[in-house]
């Protein structure tokens, strides 16, 4: 039995039909079934999720019978009462605390590209601390680490998008922070292929091309069939009308500064896509892949 988080995620979304073909068992924690469309129907469901990781027997109702953990779910904002550090930090010590009291053989981890502790992003510091809390564990682990990852229907290309309807795109900055895009069905093929091999591995996911902020919002806006200039929004109007919205609109709100803070930070590695073709899989370019229907 897999236990799968984030299964209604980019990731997940296209993890999950790929495990259920394999004739894996999975059970998914889930806040809203509803999102798993027809898949609700062919696994199992524990309702919950990163904001009640807290509760041991949720997590005892988890772990019932599974033998690997996939921990996709993350959050990059803050859902007050709640912060970013207990959302990917505390929560992903605690799902693996109660992996290893129940059991549990393998725990596959997706951390985040160029995580560390000194990160200027809280997102990144706490994926950071949650890998290593991973690293020791003596469980059998798995460690991906993505740079950016993009699918047609995703809330970052969807915003991109929705922003090329106005005469210029806004853009945080410079816009020159660079990242190394990954399809998300590229990423759910790796993960497959690593479960068939040895555990104790870590693996950076990165695309084909290294492009810039700045060049993949023109280049989504050109797909889109609206070509566009940018408008690059000095940092400190950018935090203050975030942080504006947010006190109007709370949670609700399109995007929070923690969020246009985390396209500052690279997401690159020298290895290129070494990892990714180890895994037997050849990622595709974010342009060939948006171009066609999603």
């Amino acid at each position: 039995m897999i236990l799968l988080t984030g299964a209604t995620g980019s990731i997940g979304s296209r993890l999950l039909p790929r495990l259920l073909d394999s004739g894996e068992q999975v059970r998914c924690l889930v806040r809203e079934p509803r999102r798993l469309g027809d898949q609700r129907v062919n696994v199992q469901i524990t309702m919950g999720d990163l904001r009640e990781l807290s509760d041991p027997y949720l997590l005892r109702q988890a772990m019932r019978g599974v033998d690997t953990v996939i921990h996709l779910a993350a959050s990059i904002r803050d859902q007050p009462p709640y912060r970013v550090e207990e959302l990917n930090g505390l929560a992903t010590v605690r799902l693996l605390e109660a992996a290893e009291k129940a059991g549990v053989k393998r725990f596959v981890f997706f951390s985040a590209m160029n995580a560390s502790a000194v990160q200027r992003t809280r997102f990144f510091r706490a994926k950071w601390i949650a890998e290593q809390a991973v690293m020791k564990s003596d469980l059998e682990t798995t460690i991906f680490r993505p740079s950016i990852v993009f699918d047609h229907s995703d809330p970052w290309i969807t915003l991109l998008r929705r922003l090329s309807f106005l005469p210029v795109i806004p853009i945080s900055g410079d816009g020159e922070s660079t990242f190394q895009p990954i399809w998300a069905d590229d990423v759910a093929r790796a993960v497959m292929a690593s479960l068939e091999k040895p555990a104790e591995e870590s693996f950076d996911l990165a695309g084909p091309e290294t492009l810039t902020y700045s060049q993949m919002s023109i280049l989504v806006g050109q797909l889109a069939g609206r070509p566009r200039r940018l408008w690059h929004v000095p940092l400190p109007v950018v935090h203050l009308g975030l942080s504006t919205l947010h006190e109007i609109f709370k949670e609700k709100v399109f995007a929070t500064w923690q969020e246009a803070e985390l396209m500052r930070v690279a997401m690159t590695t020298d290895r290129g896509t070494a990892d990714v073709e180890s895994l037997g899989v050849t990622p595709k370019r974010m342009a060939d892949i948006l171009s066609q229907p999603g």
